[in-house]
């Protein structure tokens, strides 16, 4: 559509006003571990080999700083940087670039902190910068008043200048970004309870930067390993595709190629809990466990964009909660993926959406057959079950066998007008099976279902079967054979030959 010119009479400048517009940037959608993972995106970008994450709850005046040794930035590249909206989206970026909008370490940081100071590096010079939101969160549209540092100002800066003169001077190059003032990661917190929330927010913080950067810090290969550390203990790499071993299924990589670039997308089928340790079924079950975690984990350049979602293509299923769906896409595919500023959400086009449909129709069944698997092991082949299970009109049914010999040896020897009665009684029972319990129970992996037997009460059920079948001329090999072939909680072969007494073995 052309666009229509029109000849403005006159034209006057209306810059925002600060205030206003730093409390919207303030809340976009940003928590501490997603503003701290925004940050640790620029020192990857600088080409950080290290970065080390500091904080200190400092007597309830906390702060929390990233320090990396990246290439660093001289004064006039700093300023630039503090700019909002720095580089502009539909400006071309280097493939290992995982900036998107120029807003990305401004945002973050204001969205949790009220002071922000810049130290930067570059060729053994210092240069430093702070936006302070006390000071641009004016009604003056002149309010936008980047505070510069110089190096007597950075020694006058205990916090700054204690952090610069342990992690930066002895560095060729390198920035520290310093959060003080963290008035928004606590808010609405109780002040007794502010030291214990501010380092359970910094642990939920560490586990999300191990899980969104854990291919930096566990590398493919090819590519280099990047440290990250939380007050010097090293982050650990989590990776949501489980440990590699044979019961995982790592199933072919798959490619949808749009304008020359491509989109990787590769499935993986965790582990059943039987085939792994509990340590690390439960591990990698994440927050929220498999059922929530199952789907697709978006990476732009190897750094996780969204974890364990369908794109509502389908609803999450218990049938499909070890089915995990990895996609990498480059950062040149940003403009059809529809990535926001705090890179929490992407959309994926439509032509993306159709294929990874019809790869999600391919991939399901593998999930489900894991448990289909478990249950043809869980169902005893062979027997005479106690329990039948039924399919009518694609819906599952399950009913008390009256044939086993057990239960038709008692309706054999009732009074008739007391057959119909346990009849009756037999199909209330099956009738009245807790269906949605079982299911939920059966879904659970935390639960696990009673199997002991009590080995008096076996003993007697088993006397009462050989007696029930030799009732109807049952005897020698055919008895033995039969036992086995019916279904009696805890019996064994060894408890039959057992019981079985010699007499009862003869033709």
């Amino acid at each position: 559509m052309r666009s229509v010119q029109i000849t403005h009479r006159n034209e006057i400048p209306m810059p925002p006003l600060p205030s206003a517009l730093v409390e919207s940037l303030r809340n976009i959608g940003y928590r501490i571990d997603s503003a701290l993972a925004d940050i640790i995106d620029n020192s990857i970008t600088a080409s950080a080999k290290n970065i080390t994450v500091r904080f200190l709850w400092n007597d309830g005046d906390p702060w929390v700083a990233v320090i990396d040794d990246g290439c660093g930035m001289n004064s006039e590249s700093l300023k630039a940087a503090m700019r909002f909206g720095s580089t502009s989206p539909s400006t071309q970026r280097t493939r290992c670039d995982l900036g998107r909008f120029g807003l990305g370490m401004k945002t973050a940081s204001i969205s949790q902190c009220q002071v922000v100071t810049v130290c930067s590096k570059s060729a053994g010079n210092l240069s430093a910068c702070e936006w302070d939101l006390n000071r641009i969160s004016s009604n003056d549209p002149s309010g936008w008043l980047l505070g510069i540092i110089n190096e007597a100002a950075i020694k006058e800066d205990l916090q700054l200048s204690s952090i610069v003169e342990e992690l930066l001077v002895n560095k060729n190059s390198g920035t520290i970004v310093l959060w003080r003032g963290l008035d928004k990661a606590l808010a609405g917190t109780e002040k007794i309870d502010s030291e214990r929330k501010f380092s359970e927010i910094m642990d939920n913080a560490r586990s999300h930067l191990e899980l969104v950067f854990h291919r930096f810090l566990a590398p493919d290969p090819g590519h280099k390993m990047i440290r990250i550390d939380f007050n010097q203990s090293p982050l650990i790499a989590f990776n949501p595709f489980g440990p590699a071993i044979p019961a995982r299924q790592e199933l072919p990589v798959e490619s949808i190629c749009i304008n020359s670039e491509l989109i990787n997308i590769q499935p993986f089928v965790l582990p059943h809990r039987n085939k792994v340790s509990r340590e690390d079924y439960d591990r990698y079950a994440g927050e929220g466990g498999y059922l929530q975690n199952q789907g697709f984990y978006v990476y732009r350049n190897r750094r996780l964009i969204v974890k364990s979602t369908w794109f509502r293509l389908i609803k999450k299923d218990e049938l499909n909660k070890l089915i995990r769906v990895k996609i990498d896409i480059p950062n040149t595919l940003d403009h059809i993926w529809g990535i926001n500023v705090n890179k929490s959400q992407v959309t994926p086009p439509e032509v993306v959406r159709k294929q990874l449909k019809s790869i999600i129709n391919r991939i399901s069944g593998r999930g489900k057959n894991v448990f289909k698997r478990k249950a043809a092991q869980l169902r005893p082949k062979g027997k005479i079950v106690v329990w039948n299970r039924e399919i009518k009109n694609g819906k599952i049914k399950y009913s008390i066998n009256s044939n086993h010999p057990l239960l038709s040896d008692i309706l054999n020897k009732i009074p008739p007008e007391f057959r119909v009665k346990i009849e009756n009684s037999y199909r209330m029972i099956a009738e009245s099976f807790p269906h949605d319990i079982h299911y939920n129970d059966a879904a659970n992996d935390e639960v696990d279902f009673y199997q002991e037997n009590d080995p008096k009460a076996t003993i007697h059920l088993c006397t009462e079967m050989i007696a029930a079948m030799k009732s109807c001329g049952i005897i020698g090999d055919e008895l033995r054979k039969k036992l086995i072939e019916t279904e009696i909680p805890g019996a064994t072969e060894q408890l039959i030959d057992k019981l079985i007494r010699p007499e009862d073995r003869l033709c």
